[in-house]
């Protein structure tokens, strides 16, 4: 075989093996699937519009348990290095003090409260004993200057705990390290189009990179949270491999059956149930409460 036929052969071989490298998801088991695919999950818990039952509060967790939802939540670290439910990076929009959660100890958190009203912010250990095992928990870690003291300390409270969790991040980085030091537990990446990662000033490189799950070589996750919306080629490519398809963040029931799972806000869809055993083989939903509103948005 000439040599310019063989350099071709292989040439030809490594670029159509290449996006198999890139953007292949980890397989995962029916049993690790199982708590997750087929439900629908309350962003930051079930929280009002109106700021009534604030996001990420014990209130919108324990409402979204007793409704029947699975839940969605974000974990980040205090200045002392407590691990506390909070999305934003700094406090302005939901506690009205202009400083990052990472500048305050957990004392100083305590001190504040979510939207005017009399919840704090809690701890992710809260969080946990609250809902108890009774609904799924997604688990993102937002990105920060300690992201493995947070994975570590993220992994120690779900190792201690008895319900269904999984982890997701926007970071793949954050994602690798669970796929490094807990392979076991269940982990998705989140992700967006291209476009908003330029609008919240990130490089086209790495907007690019990051749109299109060519970091998932790094990941491996079992998952793909992505948002609503056209997908590239990429994401449905890694999604026929075998990702998990969860969809974020719906306000309509159309997305319901288009995913295996949806994250949802201001809107209450139909529950979609699964009895599972979680990891201390306890059922975590043994009945089917009354059905809530449908699409009643007065105060979600």
């Amino acid at each position: 075989m000439p040599p310019i036929l063989i350099v071709f052969i292989a040439l030809a071989a490594f670029l159509l093996l290449l996006p198999f490298f890139l953007l292949a998801p980890r397989a995962a088991g029916k049993r690790k699937r199982a708590p997750f695919v087929g439900r629908n999950f309350a962003h930051r818990g079930l929280y009002g519009r109106d700021g009534s039952v604030p996001e990420n509060s014990l209130t919108a967790f324990a409402r979204a348990a007793d409704a029947g939802y699975g839940m969605e939540l974000d974990v980040q670290l205090s200045r002392d290095g407590e691990v506390v439910v909070f999305h934003d990076d700094t406090l302005d929009r939901v506690c009205g003090v202009h400083a990052r959660v990472d500048e305050l100890d957990l004392e100083e958190l305590r001190r504040l409260r979510l939207c005017g009203t009399d919840e704090q912010i809690p701890l992710f250990s809260e969080v946990l004993r609250l809902v108890n095992g009774r609904a799924p928990i997604i688990v993102e870690l937002k990105n920060g200057k300690r992201n493995k003291e947070l994975c570590r300390k993220t992994l120690n409270a779900l190792r201690s705990y008895r319900g269904e969790t999984c982890i997701e991040s926007f970071n793949p980085f954050i994602v690798a390290w669970f796929r490094f030091h807990a392979p076991s537990v269940f982990r998705g990446q989140l992700a967006q189009p291209p476009q908003f990662y330029l609008q919240e000033g990130f490089s086209k490189t790495t907007g690019f990179l990051l749109g299109h799950l060519l970091m998932n070589a790094i990941a491996r996750p079992h998952f793909i949270a992505y948002r609503i919306g056209k997908k590239p080629l990429s994401v449905r490519f890694a999604e026929a491999l075998g990702a998990v398809r969860v969809a974020w963040t719906s306000h309509d029931p159309s997305s319901e059956n288009r995913f295996d799972a949806v994250i949802f806000e201001h809107y209450r869809p139909k529950p979609r149930f699964r009895v599972s055993s979680g990891r201390s083989g306890v059922s975590a939903h043994n009945g089917k409460p009354e059905p809530p509103r449908q699409n009643d948005s007065r105060s979600e």
